[in-house]
């Protein structure tokens, strides 16, 4: 996926979505970053595929039912 202008320059992604893309990032899991942030896992994919749509990039590699990070999302990474 290439990088698209989707986000205006002075617009931030939400908070709880970088949150959401950060404990993924960190614990590898949605259901270990479900846990920790107190939520369902379908509401942190759903933040994960908001951040994606307003990036414009794909931050994860699905497979099946794990995710890795792309190579976009290693970038990403704080």
């Amino acid at each position: 996926m290439r990088p698209s202008p989707a986000l205006p320059p002075q617009q931030l992604p939400p908070l709880r979505a970088l949150q959401a893309f950060e404990v993924v990032a960190r614990t590898g899991s949605v259901m270990a970053a479900a846990d920790e942030m107190a939520v369902s896992p379908g509401a942190v994919s759903q933040q994960l595929r908001k951040l994606e749509e307003l990036l414009g990039l794909r931050l994860f590699e699905r497979r099946g039912k794990g995710m890795e990070l792309s190579t976009w999302g290693r970038l990403y990474t704080p």
